[in-house]
């Protein structure tokens, strides 16, 4: 019975954060597609911007993604690109693209502790790029590093194997000056770029990717970030602001102490502090979402990948839940102690573990005879159904507000793929989390292996991470 009271209760926690993302779908439509953001992209009152982007083995990316963002749609910003210690050619690929020359008596602004930097590298003929080289520390200490030398109020961190739709900064910028006083951080839409036509550093033709594994992904970032984060956005109980894509107040990340070195999901870590931050000091705040802008970014493509991510956020997830539990069901945090803290304990953390037990359970009425097989298939079936309408309600928000995919046979893919994910990967998403859990007992604090792939080109390299 607790299997089913459990299942009964995550689900309509879950559709009550979908309904909160219908009931603000149609402003984000209306802002999306009537807002006269343009009119901004040449506007001396708009914040100018610092682009952080870590980089550890990127050379087939990083190139592309730095044309990427010279090229953006917006008044006054810079790129820095932190070399975080590669090991192939990212250092020597940027300067040669660039022609970058050593810089001397360069002032650093931020003084947020991160490892040694090597070298900071520049060329006036692109007088908004700087090149940081500096001893590998991952990416939140080249993000602390990246900070320490930004010029601007506003920073914004970006994966090196992400794309930015040209518009995608200044809609976020716009959602900033709505309300400058108290928005502390923005995420931005993370959608998958496998499968679709990249040219000159942008996304040129939409389409769904051809592998299995990215296309799970696929169904799993418009289910999280169009059925949940507007919602949560709705209630100021965003948790996480994808490290792939997110804008910060610098004053704020300061005041916090910069991101967490060594830490497997610093991009949730960061925003909790924020929360804590703001509640504990009686300030008014918001951590907003904005689903317009757009960031693409390369999904992992096999099994092996894409188990090393999900277990480093399994562990990320537990190791965050564990550290803050002082927060859990405490008033003094709000929205962040009284709802989005212990869902995240109970429908995430422990997900795994109710799930397994409750099968187990299951399992172990039936073969001593105290329930039947129809029951236990149309526990089932709820089950499925219940997570199915989930994602298509998650793929109609897509179509009202954006509609990125405008091949009827990518529609018809996203539904069919949307029921194929129970089969097999949705178990596996628990599997995974099971084992971050497991490295997470066994102190393993590695960020694991992830594979790039040229954008132009099909050609691959693997780097490892620290």
């Amino acid at each position: 019975m607790v299997a089913i009271y459990y299942v009964v209760f995550v689900n309509t926690l879950y559709f009550s954060i979908l309904a909160l993302s219908f009931r603000n779908i149609w402003t984000i439509f209306r802002r999306s597609h009537y807002s006269k953001y343009n009119t901004l992209s040449g506007s001396e009152l708009v914040p100018s911007v610092s682009l952080l982007v870590p980089a550890y083995n990127e050379e087939l990316t990083i190139i592309e993604n730095v044309n990427c963002l010279m090229t953006l749609n917006y008044p006054t910003y810079e790129v820095i690109v932190v070399n975080d210690g590669s090991s192939d050619n990212t250092l020597k690929v940027l300067l040669q693209e660039y022609n970058l020359k050593p810089m001397t008596n360069t002032k650093m602004h931020g003084k947020i502790a991160c490892k040694n930097i090597r070298g900071i590298y520049h060329n006036p003929e692109f007088p908004d790029l700087y090149l940081i080289d500096k001893e590998n520390g991952g990416k939140a200490d080249s993000l602390n590093a990246g900070i320490n030398l930004s010029h601007y109020p506003l920073i914004s961190s970006i994966d090196a194997d992400s794309l930015l739709e040209k518009d995608a900064l200044i809609r976020m910028a716009r959602m900033y000056m709505e309300n400058p006083e108290e928005t502390v951080a923005i995420g931005g839409d993370v959608r998958i770029a496998n499968g679709c036509k990249i040219e000159n550093g942008a996304v040129q033709d939409v389409s769904l990717p051809r592998k299995m594994w990215p296309m799970f992904q696929s169904i799993e970032y418009l289910k999280a970030f169009l059925g949940g984060r507007i919602g949560w956005s709705h209630m100021n109980g965003l948790i996480i602001v994808s490290g792939a894509f997110g804008m910060f107040r610098k004053d704020a990340v300061i005041a916090v102490g910069g991101y967490r070195d060594g830490y497997p999901g610093e991009d949730m870590n960061i925003i909790i502090k924020l929360h804590r931050y703001m509640l504990e000091n009686k300030l008014k705040y918001r951590v907003a979402f904005c689903p317009e802008a757009v960031c693409w970014t390369q999904a992992p493509d096999s099994y092996r990948i894409l188990s090393s991510q999900r277990k480093r956020w399994g562990r990320g997830n537990l190791k965050n839940m564990l550290e803050n539990r002082g927060m859990l069901f405490n008033p003094k945090y709000k929205v962040m102690g009284m709802v989005t803290m212990p869902y995240n304990v109970i429908f995430e953390a422990l997900n795994p573990y109710f799930r397994i037990t409750g099968l187990l359970a299951l399992a172990g009425y039936v073969l001593m005879d105290m329930t039947q097989w129809p029951i236990l298939v149309l526990f089932g079936l709820l089950n499925f159904v219940s997570g199915y309408l989930l994602s298509v309600g998650a793929l109609v928000l897509e179509e009202i507000a954006f509609k990125r995919y405008n091949k009827l046979s990518d529609l018809v893919k996203m539904l069919v793929f949307s029921a194929l994910k129970f089969v097999g990967y949705h178990q596996l998403g628990v599997l995974w989390r099971l084992q971050g859990h497991v490295q997470f007992m066994q102190n393993n604090n590695s960020w694991g292996t992830m594979t790039r792939q040229s954008w132009s080109e099909e050609e691959k390299g693997t780097s490892e991470a620290a």
